[in-house]
């Protein structure tokens, strides 16, 4: 089964870090990502660029609105995220506990759900 792990950090903390825990907190995750590579584990693991980069949209009615900046207003913002391969919810919070982001923000693990088109009786 295939979980989003989605983790969340106040970018504030991140950026007022030491430059040597910075990079050793990016050389763990850069080593959880091939050691979740070789135990079968992982799809796929990305950082997201800062908040400010972010723009959101919402289309009603026909009209597509755009704002900058992230949907929510909120204290922690979503910064990366690692799609994994578990056999269950537990194996895949076993996993995501691993994930260096924890220990200054939550990670958010979701099943990922398969969007299948229903078919009628007649078709």
């Amino acid at each position: 089964m295939k979980y989003l792990c989605l983790v969340y950090h106040e970018e504030k903390i991140l950026n007022e870090l030491p430059q040597s825990e910075y990079e050793t907190l990016v050389d763990e995750s850069l080593d959880l990502r091939e050691t979740l590579r070789e135990s079968g584990h992982l799809i796929d693991a990305e950082a997201l660029q800062a908040v400010q980069s972010a723009a959101s949209i919402r289309v009603r009615n026909g009209k597509v609105s755009m704002t900058d900046g992230p949907f929510a207003e909120t204290k922690e913002q979503l910064g990366g995220f690692f799609l994994i391969n578990a056999k269950d919810l537990n194996e895949a919070i076993h996993v995501a506990s691993k994930i260096p982001g924890a220990r200054f923000g939550t990670v958010e693990i979701r099943p990922i759900r398969a969007l299948i088109r229903s078919r009628g009786v007649n078709e």
